[in-house]
């Protein structure tokens, strides 16, 4: 078995054997998806709080990491967007198309989180706070990402109701 089976492997296990069970377990009205997208909104606000932070911490001295930065946490909303508007495509009982989708994102967003986690754990102390919120975005974009990638459930069966298995009631008008 080569690397990339391997890794395909444990992304499928990550999918079915811990966050599918955990989107199973969601209350009705809330789905996976809407979870999934909750946490990459929650993602962008986090970004969005590590760059400012950097910036007001740097006296937004150096304009070219700054405008690198938007431009990266730019292209971070094209992509909650662009999720928001194909999620008319996962509809319950059918096969979710996100799974394969995001799959290469996925794979390449677990070790860039795990980094960003090391990065934090490491970093000085005026820079501590905003890299921590960096990696806090990185960890629940990857949560969200599982979770969009969880297969809806099926729609649930309403029981026939049968005319003629109703009881009637008898009122006395006496």
């Amino acid at each position: 078995m080569s690397l990339g089976e391997r890794i395909t492997r444990i992304d499928s296990w990550l999918l079915d054997k811990v966050c599918q069970p955990v989107a199973d377990r969601l209350p009705e009205k809330l789905t996976a998806l809407d979870v999934g997208m909750s946490c990459q909104l929650g993602s962008l606000v986090f970004s969005a709080v590590s760059i400012i932070a950097v910036f007001v911490l740097n006296g937004m001295t150096d304009f070219s990491n700054m405008a690198f930065n938007v431009l990266i946490w730019g292209l971070c909303v094209t992509f909650f967007v662009g999720l928001a508007r194909m999620r008319v495509l996962v509809k319950p009982g059918r096969p979710n198309p996100f799974r394969y989708m995001l799959q290469g994102v996925r794979l390449v967003s677990i070790p860039f989180a795990c980094y960003t986690l090391f990065q934090a754990y490491g970093t000085p102390t005026p820079y501590f706070l905003p890299m921590w919120f960096n990696a806090l975005s990185n960890l629940v974009f990857v949560v969200g990402l599982y979770l969009i990638s969880c297969q809806p459930r099926p729609p649930q069966t309403r029981a026939r109701e049968d005319v003629w298995s109703r009881h009637l009631r008898i009122v006395d008008t006496n």
